[in-house]
């Protein structure tokens, strides 16, 4: 039996990579600097020390992914969290969606949302505006030429401004992106099994 996770989660799975990541204990002065900003400043994950074989990616990725998902202003965290997590269930990228959930929930600091979209996918009952931000950012990662007009003037009238439309047509091109890097380069596999 595999122990790789083929449906969406609530619970953050592990990430087993198919290219050894880079070991800090041997990492070159190069990529020692690469990884001095995090995506979120915190643990060096097994998937950032990976994308260190590419330093000059690395060095340009990492302070990109912390403009999108963590500066000030504009859309809120949460509300960035529940792009990426429309990406990632168009992509099907077990291990995004799982921790871009689970980042919601926290921030939310209510489960009921990321249920709902577990559970009943697009269909799920959503506000005015998470079902705003989840339509558009659903369709810009699925095919972004029949993103609509029609979902931008949704966007406006669950009330977003131009600052927070374009924080997540930003989180969900950032995921668009970063699911394909995780899909090739490993897979969301059961806790203790990586």
């Amino acid at each position: 039996m595999s122990d790789v996770i083929g449906k969406f989660t609530r619970n953050v799975p592990d990430w087993r990579p198919r290219v050894a990541p880079v070991r800090l204990d041997e990492a070159t002065p190069a990529q020692l600097d690469a990884l001095q900003v995090t995506p979120s400043n915190t643990k060096v994950s097994d998937y950032v020390l990976t994308l260190a074989h590419d330093v000059e990616t690395l060095k340009v990725r990492s302070p990109l992914f912390n403009a999108i998902m963590y500066d000030s202003g504009g859309m809120s965290r949460a509300e960035r969290e529940l792009s990426a997590l429309a990406a990632s269930m168009v992509n099907r990228c077990i291990y995004c969606a799982a921790v871009h959930a689970a980042r919601h929930a926290q921030l939310a600091k209510d489960t009921t949302v990321t249920d709902e979209l577990f559970a009943k996918g697009e269909d799920a009952d959503l506000s005015p505006r998470d079902r705003a931000i989840f339509d558009l950012a659903f369709a810009l990662a699925k095919t972004p030429s029949e993103a609509t007009p029609e979902q931008m003037q949704a966007l406006r009238d669950a009330g977003l401004d131009d600052a927070e439309i374009f924080d997540l047509i930003l989180s969900s091109a950032l995921f668009g992106w970063a699911n394909r890097l995780m899909h090739i380069l490993g897979d969301p596999v059961r806790k203790g099994s990586a």
